[in-house]
């Protein structure tokens, strides 16, 4: 029996948004690498088209489409266009952080859109247009969300965000149960502090960075190889039994 197989992303095809920059962008890149045709979605042209050139190295097939996931009337029309959809890596997400007696409202709407609203949007639409393949029970498919260590565990300044993932690890589990008659695998990937552009500005004070280490057992902050091999994993044929659940790339720091 040959294991390695069941990572042949060969013929099938991944939808992965906020692909442009950081843990998407290395998600992308690295479905490429295992075989998979690409559909990858960002904000800004430039990072698209970056990231379309790696990708294309590898022979794979790149679609890019620049738009706010939080535009329904655009992801909609993005996905419907699509011939056909095996994967999703619902990825775009936002931070901002703030002392719970300090969030502004206008910041906390923002955040449920983009980080909650967003998210079952894309999953919704990408998951009837997985379901309108004739053969998806038998080729499956997978849908894995982007969540957080902080989608388990609380954290100082991060009640928002907190609230965001929380959310999205209980839409993860009812959707898996309701996806599963059509083979739809539904996951989350829970990386701990990982350096990408959106962190780097967090990690700038020393103390705040001396702090999230002395949490993580491992000592270190995850690798974006570290989340993009995670996800891979759960994208595959190798996780077949693999669904409702959460892969925790975090260092140890839930285990406390």
């Amino acid at each position: 029996m040959m294991f390695l197989k069941n990572y042949n992303f060969r013929n099938k095809t991944a939808l992965v948004t906020g692909a442009g920059k950081g843990i998407g962008r290395a998600c992308a890149i690295a479905l490429a690498e295992a075989g998979a045709n690409l559909v990858i979605i960002s904000r800004t042209k430039k990072d698209l088209d970056e990231v379309s050139k790696k990708i294309k190295k590898f022979r794979s097939k790149c679609k890019s489409y620049v738009c706010d996931i939080t535009n329904y009337n655009e992801i909609k029309e993005i996905i419907n266009k699509q011939s056909k959809l095996d994967i999703l890596i619902n990825n775009a997400g936002n931070n901002r952080p703030a002392h719970f007696t300090k969030v502004k409202i206008k910041d906390m709407e923002h955040m449920v859109k983009i980080n909650t609203i967003a998210s079952f949007n894309l999953a919704h639409l990408c998951a009837l247009k997985m379901i309108k393949s004739k053969n998806r029970k038998k080729i499956g498919g997978s849908i894995v969300n982007m969540s957080s260590q902080m989608g388990h565990v609380g954290g100082p300044i991060r009640s928002v965000y907190n609230m965001n993932k929380f959310g999205l690890e209980g839409l993860t589990k009812g959707m898996s149960l309701d996806l599963a008659k059509y083979n739809i695998r539904v996951n989350t990937i829970c990386p701990t502090f990982v350096v990408t552009p959106m962190t780097k500005k967090f990690l700038k004070n020393k103390k705040f960075k001396r702090d999230m280490l002395n949490n993580i057992p491992l000592g270190r902050f995850a690798e974006l190889s570290e989340v993009a091999s995670a996800v891979v994993f759960l994208a595959s044929d190798a996780a077949s039994m693999i669904t409702g659940t959460s892969l925790l790339v975090d260092g140890g720091w839930t285990a406390k």
